[in-house]
């Protein structure tokens, strides 16, 4: 039962981060296409407290994954070749995550040096990762 709770809590957790790392270069779109000092303004609110709001959820994703491979074991972990492309797909969702961050202390700074078409391509890159994340924790291909 134990593990069943950890899985659930995991993927709870993945969705609400992922939620607020889809939306988070959305609003960079946004204000990349403003002049209005008032609106960018609000954007650099919205975008640090999206980003306040969604780490802990990325923390809580990792601290519940990290459970479930200890409730399946080293043996487990060491077998699932699956496993080990996930979690190099899923480093690259922190390394993301915290790019994230840089842009928006760059926004907060009016450092922005990306037009909003970068904003645009930069919101759909972790849709493909996930899409082979899940692949990956559904399918648990033999490789």
């Amino acid at each position: 039962m134990m593990l069943l709770w950890c899985k659930a809590l995991h993927v709870f957790f993945m969705v609400a981060w992922f939620a607020g790392i889809f939306y988070l270069p959305r609003l960079f779109v946004y204000h990349a296409e403003t002049n209005d000092e008032a609106t960018r303004n609000t954007f650099k609110v919205m975008e640090r407290r999206l980003w306040w709001f969604v780490t802990p959820f990325a923390a809580l994703t990792l601290i519940f994954g990290l459970g479930l491979i200890y409730l399946y074991g080293m043996t487990w972990l060491k077998l699932s070749v699956w496993l080990h492309i996930k979690l190099v797909l899923v480093l690259l969702i922190y390394a993301y995550h915290f790019y994230l961050y840089k842009l928006v202390k760059d926004f907060a700074n009016d450092n922005n040096r990306h037009s909003a078409r970068f904003y645009r391509l930069l919101n759909e890159a972790p849709v493909l990762v996930l899409l082979a994340i899940v692949i990956l924790a559904v399918l648990k291909p033999a490789i």
